[in-house]
């Protein structure tokens, strides 16, 4: 089966984080074990350079975006996992992004329009277009608390006809946005090209659940793309099975409650999600998976009565943390 097939059959694909040792610089044998470990727990493919791995790796005093591209696509070689980079900035330099993930093996881009936030949408379709030519794309539709801005339907419905974009992560965290992206795909004629993945933390179970339906035509979210993955993926991927195979919606819904409560701890909602990286990278330090919670940013980190607050996720749901 070729890996657009998988893409479209529906995976667990954690956004990956960045391994730092205490005085925040790269941490290559933990960074390494990470990868290993969503492969082992059966994930169907790693996302790169995303906003889990945080943004500023692009910035000229770590400049670690190459290194953490390679070291995530050495570790995969051996496996069937899709690699998906993160591309962000104006078009120079998303096409040099871009090319450098082409370069070392990754299949698709993950393109962040945060550079776009006054651009038209024209601009932002010339965009994804230039991008296209050199990876196929996956669109993102990344909340504007982390850095996103608000994609109308126009945009979706126009991007949804570019025969290079092959996925969407859906994750403005908002039931109306999300309905736009998904009523563009189904109204484009594309339906079946496009593969929809859910990056809407806070609603994972029922996003996956729910059959979309607009102009008698009918899609679903296949799959995760998602921060909240990168932890737990075990049972992430067992989740997602259980999903595919139609198990009982009530019990499945009532997973997804326990695992938006989890993701609102981990992911500092109470506080505008300021402390989303360095709350998973809380649970992967207490995993022995990381050795700091450290970002790349030092004024980055948890916010006042997280900690508490992932005390008490993690005590009541362990069976999602596997």
């Amino acid at each position: 089966m070729s890996w657009r097939d998988r893409l479209h059959q529906g995976l667990v694909i954690p956004a990956h984080p960045l391994c730092l040792t205490p005085d925040r610089k790269l941490d290559e044998p933990r960074q390494r074990a990470l990868t290993r470990y969503y492969i082992d727990s059966g994930a169907g493919g790693l996302a790169v350079a995303v906003h889990t791995t945080q943004f500023t790796i692009r910035d000229p005093q770590h400049n670690l975006l190459q290194p953490v591209l390679q070291l995530a696509a050495e570790e995969a070689r051996a496996s069937d996992a899709i690699l998906i980079a993160g591309v962000c900035g104006p078009t120079p330099q998303a096409l040099r992004e871009a090319s450098l993930a082409a370069s070392l093996g990754y299949h698709a881009a993950l393109l962040s329009l945060s550079a776009f936030r006054d651009a038209s949408v024209d601009q932002m379709i010339d965009h994804l277009r230039a991008v296209g030519q050199v990876l196929p794309v996956v669109g993102f539709y990344l909340q504007p608390a982390v850095g996103g801005r608000v994609l109308p339907y126009s945009f979706w419905r126009r991007a949804a006809e570019i025969e290079s974009l092959i996925a969407i992560k859906i994750a403005p965290f908002h039931r109306y946005q999300t309905l736009d992206v998904v009523r563009a795909v189904a109204e484009s004629g594309r339906a079946s090209g496009i593969a929809l993945y859910t990056g809407n933390d806070d609603n994972i179970v029922a996003d996956l659940l729910t059959p979309f339906t607009f102009s008698g035509v009918t899609v679903r979210i296949v799959g995760g793309l998602l921060g909240q993955w990168s932890v737990g993926t075990r049972s992430a991927v067992q989740l997602l099975r259980r999903i595919h195979e139609g198990e009982n919606h009530s019990l499945l819904l009532a997973l997804g409650a326990q695992l938006t409560d989890l993701n609102a701890a981990l992911f500092d909602a109470a506080n505008h999600f300021h402390g989303c990286i360095a709350g998973i990278h809380e649970v992967l330090v207490r995993q022995n998976r990381m050795a700091t919670r450290a970002c790349l940013d030092p004024n980055e980190d948890l916010s006042p009565g997280q900690l508490e607050e992932i005390d008490r996720v993690l005590a009541a749901y362990p069976h999602l943390l596997a």
